[in-house]
């Protein structure tokens, strides 16, 4: 067995040592919670069940989830509520500016269900959020992670990237061959071109993208979604275990190795992302805020290196 063979998962296996966490028990934990409760804010850390929610919300690190806490749509990975959502509350926005402020967040991410019910999918509700941070909090950079905006992309990207965030996120989440059974309310080149449009409109604009292991994907498949980012001009790509929140979600088909990790990673840095994060325990979020410092110190190099030597008198 190499260093890029997983380990099978039996039927509802045990999560081997390095996927384990402790439970949330501190002072900052608890403080977090009661912030999000007392906003009427929901969090993606909470609905998707995150493992790294203790970890987080100790360090007053939480991402908040606009647009409400139920989705129009019912992925096979996803633990957040699936049925007709609720109006959406015209005070979030400023609610999230508020959280931003108190946590003392340098970089916050926001990100919301799928809303197929509303006209521009929520895209106008995202650019509100943004413009709140903007004024009451000019400093915080601010990472998005949005949804496909089915049949809505265009218009979508277009005024969320005139509202400049500092990261666009959009995960492609599997390979495509698995779409169908894991995302089937999703189209794997649809994600692709969202992405690739948000370069098109604004290039300053760090993209980024992430997907799950362990949901069945051979490794050729990841190394050609990995292609298909790079074509896409995507920035950051970020590579976490799948870990199947509740008996009726899809199943673990096999716990990647570490090792397994960082083979990933050294492929994907070979193949020209500005960074990559890539471990059992890697999300979307997960230390987003030295990601982005990092993010930012890896272009300023890659534009120093490109820039031709000045020729000395």
């Amino acid at each position: 067995m190499n260093e890029m063979t997983p380990l099978a998962a039996p039927q509802r296996a045990r999560k081997p040592d390095w996927i384990r966490v402790k439970a949330p028990t501190s002072v900052g934990f608890a403080e977090t919670k009661q912030l999000m409760r007392r906003l009427n804010l929901a969090t993606v850390c909470e609905e998707a069940a995150c493992p790294n929610i203790g970890e987080c919300w100790t360090k007053k690190h939480a991402t908040v989830m606009i647009l409400g806490d139920t989705c129009t749509r019912a992925c096979a990975f996803c633990n957040v509520k699936t049925g007709m959502p609720r109006k959406v509350d015209p005070l979030e926005p400023e609610h999230v500016a508020v959280a931003a402020a108190e946590m003392g967040l340098q970089h916050i991410v926001i990100t919301s269900v799928d809303r197929d019910d509303l006209p521009d999918g929520g895209a106008s509700q995202f650019v509100k959020v943004i413009q709140a941070l903007r004024r009451n909090t000019p400093s915080t950079t601010i990472e998005i992670l949005t949804p496909d905006f089915r049949n809505k992309a265009q218009a979508a990207v277009e005024s969320i990237v005139e509202a400049r965030p500092d990261v666009y996120n959009h995960n492609l989440e599997t390979v495509p061959r698995l779409y169908p059974t894991i995302r089937p309310g999703a189209r794997y080149y649809a994600s692709l071109r969202l992405l690739e449009s948000v370069k098109r409109h604004d290039p300053s604009i760090f993209t980024k993208s992430g997907v799950m292991l362990g949901l069945g994907e051979e490794r050729l498949e990841i190394h050609q979604v990995m292609d298909d980012m790079r074509s896409a001009d995507i920035d950051f790509l970020t590579m976490g275990q799948y870990l199947q929140p509740t008996p009726r979600h899809a199943k673990v088909a096999e716990f990647v190795t570490p090792k397994a990790f960082d083979a990933y990673a050294a492929i994907a840095r070979a193949k020209g992302f500005l960074l990559v994060a890539s471990s059992p325990l890697t999300r979307s979020s997960y230390h987003a805020g030295d990601d982005f410092a990092r993010l930012r110190d890896a272009r300023a190099a890659k534009l120093a290196a490109a820039r031709p030597q000045e020729v000395r008198a």
